[in-house]
């Protein structure tokens, strides 16, 4: 036993697994079964993207918001402008449409034109009542439904920017939810089977375009958009993958075997995501994808050095226990850095990207092992390669190429330095023209008609991104004294005068409202009641909603009239200037509502999604400062050497610099899906630095610590599989931008941009790099040996152990 384990881990790994081939191909099938039998657990989520941690003050203070005034996220909206709407044939569809969808018990209330209410005054019962604005026995008169479409936009301004838009003429209705099903399976059932059939049977019969949108309807379109992609990203990386590695090898047999095994790694991702029971979220819908695309540049990598092998010495046995033997340990570790590359994530104290970085890491570790075990054991049980199958070792426009390149290195490695600080200045440049995005939807799909549709609202209603405003009377009542509805009053008309805000919408328009009817419905008197009416119209506006179904109050005020609620709304495109409103507002405010008196918060679904694009901006860096502390903790334990250390970081931060610096150029904006492709992006791209600094040090020790000729070896040896991955990861990354998801499709591009920044970087200079500064270990006293032996061991090596263990 003692004996076995002198021959090295590596060496005895690939005893053991071509030894027990059956036994292994049955244990990899075991687990696969077992996993498969996990996907009953796979469900997609039913709940909002949240960026923030749950402690987070703007997720406390928004929960306290959802706490005193429900769910806002179950309001869906229905719109129209067109000039027949108001004609009998319509309107009965429009009502036949809203009764249909207020009967449905997914619905809790509809409020449409067909049954709005207004208020009356019943002097002898000191109250107002709520009345039907339509008398519907009249609905058949064209002259009556013109007529109360005039008093709609000329007598009723409490309704204006909730039910119409006076100066277009546009109508809309809003139709909620009952709270209880907004996260749940069967909002889809609802939103799938029954509002979109019965808005699609309205337009067939009245020939008159509807306008649908709300949280609920867009986040399960969105969903179901998301569930149609992963098919599309699984397929076209299977088959660019494979068209790639084909070309590379000529080979239908290997290509065939290495795309069985990232299909059974993506059948191990879906286990490992039931297995955990985490829902398919936006961002673990990428994760077999990714799996395919991770996965193939290590297929090709053991492919191609079982090749350079097989072609020293033409023995397939000895070729095969070489591949695990030399690149074992390398293979490890690059799997291992792209790991850590998603890994971080798991800091970041944010549900969302915790079980994405973790289900990506557990999945990336498991395909080294397939393919390190599964990849020898085919080749055992297959013919050699033929001479056409190892000919890309001596592709011609390969080999200059790579000779091109190597040239560069050798003679030219002050034009690369000069070259790389040139890139560098600009990409800072670059970088302080980058801009954070506030937008909710800017990613959503710009063809799908429900984006059109968010479109249409936002030109008519002035945006349907909430800011909510709450303010804490700190006592009982408190809401509807008149010195806080004139606060209130006074702090809106400052909203008002913010051009990328709405008009807000409070507790003071229903008051006065209240005063309005009072005077028998005249619009001149809307407006709230001086200090002499106070009591006997705040009395008349109290008695109207109390136990009454249909309180109008109850959107605006707490049950105990202790807490007032402020909606406005805005467009998503003013997203990026969230924090200057916020500012503006909170400094108004403050003026108005002295802290000791009370306590004002802000909030709503536009601040929290801006507030977690700059936790998401903050956790990179971190993430990104974490990453490279453990790349430089493993290039020390490997080297000893902190010029090493600088030689590993520098060739894959300049990539990243570049993409950053393209993005502020070209003005894409810091968003939760390009922030990712930075910590994405370096965990692959210091792949190549490792198993170029491994194959290094190996080098050193055959060479007798000869630095030129150890790198031109390095290179010789190294440098196509980096190339060949890299082009793999490159046009892997690349069929992400066939998403119709904004985010997507950046996540798509920007990675695969910055993947060829770093293939040339570690290409060019890297190597030049460990030329320039890297002298010390010219001397191999200098060199400190790591107690774990980390390197392939040299040919000699091998057949010293082999002999031995024979005799």
């Amino acid at each position: 036993m003692v004996k076995w384990f002198s021959l090295g881990f590596w060496s005895l790994f690939a005893r053991i697994v071509l030894r027990n081939r059956i036994l292994m191909i049955s244990i990899i099938a075991a687990i696969t079964i077992l996993l498969a039998l996990q996907w009953k657990n796979i469900h997609f989520t039913q709940t909002e993207a949240n960026m923030l941690p749950d402690d987070d003050i703007v997720n406390v203070e928004y929960n306290a918001f959802l706490n005193k005034f429900g769910e806002e996220g179950n309001l869906v909206i229905i719109g129209v402008k067109d000039k027949t709407f108001f004609t009998p044939k319509a309107y009965a569809a429009w009502a036949k449409l809203m009764n249909t969808l207020k009967e449905d018990s997914a619905i809790d209330l509809v409020i449409s034109i067909n049954n709005l209410k207004k208020l009356q005054k019943n002097d002898s019962l000191k109250k107002f009542e709520l009345v039907s604005f339509v008398d519907q026995s009249k609905t058949t008169d064209k002259a009556y439904l013109e007529k109360i479409k005039n008093e709609l936009f000329n007598d009723l301004p409490f309704y204006e920017g909730l039910l119409f838009n006076k100066r277009s003429g546009s109508i809309r209705s809003a139709v909620y939810l009952d709270k209880k099903i907004v996260n749940t399976p069967a909002r889809k059932d609802f939103i799938l089977n029954k509002l979109v059939p019965a808005v699609e049977a309205f337009e067939k019969e009245t020939n008159i375009d509807l306008r649908v949108s709300g949280m609920p309807y867009i986040r399960t379109l969105n969903a179901q958009t998301i569930i149609d992609e992963i098919s599309i990203f699984i397929g076209a990386s299977l088959l660019v993958t494979s068209l790639l590695f084909f070309f590379f090898f000529r080979s239908f047999r290997a290509t065939i075997i290495s795309m069985i095994i990232v299909i059974i790694g993506v059948m191990w991702s879906f286990g490992f995501l039931g297995l955990l029971n985490y829902e398919i979220t936006i961002l673990t819908a990428l994760v077999p994808s990714l799996i395919i695309v991770i996965g193939i540049p290590n297929c090709i990598f053991l492919t191609n050095k079982y090749h350079q092998e097989y072609k020293v010495h033409r023995n397939k046995a000895k070729a095969l226990q070489r591949v695990t033997t030399k690149v074992g340990m390398a293979t490890l570790l690059t799997n291992l850095t792209t790991a850590i590359g998603f890994a971080t994530f798991v800091a970041s104290n944010n549900q969302l990207l915790l079980e994405f970085g973790l289900v990506t890491s557990i999945n990336i570790m498991a395909l080294f092992f397939l393919c390190i075990i599964i990849i020898p054991i085919f080749h055992s049980y297959i013919p050699p390669p033929k001479d056409r199958h190892i000919e890309h070792l001596d592709r011609g426009y390969i080999k200059t190429f790579m000779g091109w390149i190597l040239r560069n290195v050798k003679e030219n490695r002050f034009t690369i330095y000069v070259v790389a600080i040139l890139l560098l200045v600009i990409s800072i440049i670059g970088i302080y023209k980058m801009r954070i995005s506030g937008s909710l939807i800017e990613d959503m799909p710009k063809k799908e008609a429900f984006f059109q549709d968010i479109v249409f609202f936002e030109k008519e209603f002035d945006g349907v991104m909430p800011l909510e405003i709450m303010i804490d009377t700190k006592r009982k009542k408190g809401v509807m004294k008149l010195s806080t509805l004139k606060r209130m009053e006074e702090l809106e008309e400052t909203i008002d005068e913010i051009p990328e805000l709405s008009k807000p919408i409070s507790i003071v328009n229903l008051v006065k409202y209240s005063k309005q009817a009072y005077y028998n419905g005249n619009p001149d008197y809307y407006e709230l009641p001086t200090s002499q009416e106070e009591s006997f119209i705040l009395s008349y506006a109290k008695n109207a909603t109390k136990n009454s179904k249909d309180n109008l109050m109850k959107s605006y005020v707490d049950s105990t009239g202790q807490y007032a609620r402020i909606t406005t709304f805005m467009r998503d495109e003013n997203g990026d200037v969230i924090p200057k409103i916020e500012a503006e507002i909170r400094k108004k405010a403050d003026k108005l509502f002295p802290p000791d008196r009370y306590n004002v918060t802000i909030s709503g679904k536009a601040l929290v999604f801006q507030k977690g694009t700059g936790y998401l901006l903050d956790n990179l860096l971190s993430s990104l400062i974490f990453a490279f502390f453990l790349t430089a903790l493993l290039i020390g334990f490997m080297f000893r050497s902190f010029k090493m250390i600088l030689v590993s970081i520098m060739p894959n931060l300049l990539p990243l610099l570049l993409t950053a610096g393209i993005m502020g150029f070209f003005n894409i904006p810091l968003k939760p899906s390009t922030i990712l492709v930075f910590g994405i992006a370096f965990g692959l791209s210091v792949d190549d630095t490792v198993r170029f600094l491994a194959q290094y040090r190996v080098e050193l020790k055959k060479n007798n610590w000869k630095i030129r000729k150890s790198v031109y070896a390095t290179f010789a040896d190294a440098g196509l599989s980096m190339f060949y991955t890299s082009i793999v990861l490159f046009f892997g990354f690349s069929v992400f931008m066939l998403s119709s998801f904004g985010g997507t499709i950046a996540l798509g591009g920007l990675i695969s941009l910055t993947l060829l920044f770093g293939m040339l970087s570690n290409l060019m200079l890297l190597p030049a790099l460990v030329l320039t500064l890297n002298k010390t270990l010219a001397n191999e006293q200098e060199f400190i040996e790591p107690k774990l032996d980390i390197t392939e061991p040299s040919d000699e090596e091998i057949d010293n152990l082999e002999n031995k263990k024979k005799n």
